[in-house]
């Protein structure tokens, strides 16, 4: 066999691998979405303050994966991405059993700080697949990444809120036991994506989360983008710490309804990233499908917010097909940006922009929902986080579609 045809046997072989760790990592934290917020609900005595509890829960993971994010993707870079992944899995692990075993909100409170310091996935999952990845494969093989993302948040949710239905503290149980097998997996099968030659030593200064991101919006290419993979991402934070509670407060929605409406939420990613994405990259170039996809969230955005009833919910997740492209076709163009010796610290970098979004997220949309958590059941103000949502989407498109028609457009994205 031939030297190239070798190199590509192995690219092969560790997509493989990566794929199956992260679609276990992405089912261990999809179960607990469903239960987290009754969980936190227990621990209070009214909608209002459910709604800060949650809040506070969500902002110490947040802060703290603001901080720890640059710092672990900057260490991959200097001992691999292997064991900095299975740091994320002892520290899911560890969230998953003491959320478990919790008897106070403070105890809620500081696991997730633990938690969201040592847990990067995420952001070390997407430079793996970088180090293993030509450049024109990469839009492609980001997408294979996010249909495993995907596939866990269709198998997690439902499971958390079958699993929550029985008792709320069984899904974190069985999260940490996922968790743990992961850990096992990555220890003994998952293989070092990170070639020797482009390692490189580790400093405090590139691991500040200030300075790398800086340095993002430095790179040759990115600019603007630093501004549209903010304001988008916090449209999706916000979305994602809203859901449980605004289905919950407009339409009456449990553990269980939620489950089955993230589960269509995965379906279509799967579906759109796993297998449509290769045929829309032959039709648009990643700079295209980024302003097609804003413009369709912008869209399912206010939708969801004036919803009247829970099935058109599950209609306008179904509308939204290019919305689930834009995350693949922004890594692809970030990754590509990059040299090989900083892919660690560019997807660490994206990841701690993203953390500071989620250290807003939970104040911004619980923080909306606690203005109106009181209102009749089906009152249309109750989605003032999803209005929220699409004007965040509509800025980030305007910012996107300007830095495109400023510079040359890119040719499609071989696949």
């Amino acid at each position: 066999m031939s030297e190239p045809s070798k190199v590509a046997r192995r690219r092969s072989a560790g997509m493989g691998f990566i794929m199956v760790a992260v679609l276990i990592d992405m089912i261990s934290i999809g179960l607990i979405i469903p239960v987290l917020p009754p969980l936190v609900g227990s621990f209070t005595n009214s909608a209002a303050n459910h709604t800060l509890a949650y809040l506070m829960v969500a902002f110490a993971f947040g802060f703290a994966n603001f901080i720890g994010s640059p710092i672990l993707g900057a260490l991959s870079d200097r001992y691999g991405r292997r064991p900095v992944m299975l740091i994320g899995f002892c520290g899911l692990a560890l969230s998953f059993f003491v959320t478990a075993m919790a008897t106070a909100l403070w105890m809620l409170v500081a696991v997730r700080v633990v938690s969201g310091a040592m847990q990067a996935n995420a952001s070390v999952a997407n430079a793996y697949v970088a180090d293993i990845s030509a450049p024109d494969e990469r839009a492609k093989r980001f997408g294979m990444l996010g249909a495993a993302f995907g596939m866990g948040f269709i198998l997690g949710p439902v499971m958390g809120g079958i699993l929550g239905d029985i008792d709320l503290h069984l899904p974190f149980y069985v999260a940490g036991t996922l968790a743990l097998i992961n850990w096992c997996y990555g220890f003994f099968v998952l293989p070092e994506s990170l070639k020797p030659e482009n390692r490189r030593p580790f400093t405090w200064r590139r691991a500040n989360p200030v300075n790398s991101l800086k340095k993002l919006s430095s790179l040759k290419g990115v600019g603007p983008l630093v501004f549209v993979i903010a304001l988008s991402g916090l449209a999706q934070m916000i979305l994602q710490s809203s859901w449980v509670l605004y289905t919950h407060f407009k339409f009456g929605w449990g553990p269980k309804e939620n489950g089955w409406s993230l589960f269509a939420v995965g379906v279509m990613s799967v579906l759109v990233q796993g297998f449509l994405l290769p045929k829309l990259l032959k039709i648009f170039s990643p700079q295209r499908l980024v302003v097609l996809g804003l413009l369709s969230s912008t869209v399912t955005n206010f939708v969801w917010g004036a919803s009247t009833a829970g099935w058109m919910m599950y209609a306008i997740i179904g509308f939204n097909l290019l919305g689930f492209a834009v995350n693949a076709a922004m890594q692809s163009l970030i990754s590509n940006a990059a040299d090989a010796s900083t892919q660690g610290e560019t997807m660490g970098a994206v990841s701690s922009l993203n953390s500071i979004m989620a250290v807003l997220a939970p104040v911004v949309g619980p923080g909306l929902i606690y203005f109106v958590a009181d209102l009749p059941q089906g009152d249309w103000r109750i989605g003032a986080p999803f209005y929220f949502c699409a004007a965040l989407q509509a800025l980030s498109l305007v910012f996107a579609w300007r830095h495109f028609a400023r510079t040359r457009p890119a040719a499609t994205v071989a696949v």
